[in-house]
């Protein structure tokens, strides 16, 4: 999933995108609510976490201009206002759910997958094939003839963006803003690694491979003719 978090307090941003990341998603910050509304019109989240109390334009006037812009994306709203009263008024203001702080992780991310999953049965598809080999986005299980492959966050990741896009050249580029959140060329061979290491688990002890290197393009994952 691609989340934003839009948050002030460093410190809770970068505790929060560090979990998020370490679960396999990758994660925006904004720091004010004029940038989380400008990130949130022009670029696609599944799942925006939201803190009430922010510089310049506050939470809730932020997700009121979204539903207004019918953006229907799902919303997890933060604040340290954690009485009856103001988990209301942050759900009528357009907030799917409310999270007052402080907070344990584990919650944060059993809510943000919960939110991901009500928006995913209604907008994207969430079983994906290519040939023989199944993906389950939610229960994040990935198949193969029927033999389970176990993958690392990023390589789950990776794989999905592949078969979403199967059948097409799939450019360093687009990896690199889409699986790895990075808008610039980090001069690493962090995408050949995993590549190799993807490759390695999908097609090695089957007869036919499904990730192929396009010379000089990129990688694409296609059925055999």
């Amino acid at each position: 999933m691609r989340i934003l978090v839009v948050e002030d307090d460093t410190d809770v941003s970068r505790y929060i995108k560090r979990g998020l990341t370490e679960a396999g998603h990758v994660v925006d910050v904004a720091e004010s609510g004029t940038d989380g509304l400008a990130m949130g019109r022009e670029e696609r989240f599944d799942v925006l976490i939201v803190d009430r109390m922010l510089p310049e334009m506050d939470g809730l006037t932020l997700i009121e201009a979204l539903r207004r812009d019918n953006r229907k994306v799902p919303v997890l709203i933060l604040s340290a206002l954690g009485d009856l009263g103001d988990r209301v008024v942050g759900l009528r203001a357009g907030g799917d759910d409310y999270l007052p702080k402080p907070f344990a992780f584990e919650e944060l991310l059993a809510r943000v997958e919960a939110l991901a999953r009500r928006n995913y049965q209604g907008a994207v598809e969430t079983q994906l094939k290519v040939a023989d080999l199944e993906m389950d986005v939610l229960s994040r299980k990935v198949r193969r003839q029927g033999q389970t492959i176990n993958l690392q966050p990023r390589e789950f990741r990776l794989l999905e963006y592949l078969m979403r896009h199967s059948e097409q050249v799939v450019t360093r580029t687009m990896l690199l803003e889409n699986v790895w959140d990075y808008h610039f060329d980090p001069q690493t061979n962090v995408i050949d690694v995993h590549v190799s290491r993807l490759r390695s688990k999908i097609d090695r002890d089957f007869d036919i491979p499904l990730l192929q290197t396009v010379r000089g393009a990129g990688y694409m994952l296609r059925e055999p003719e």
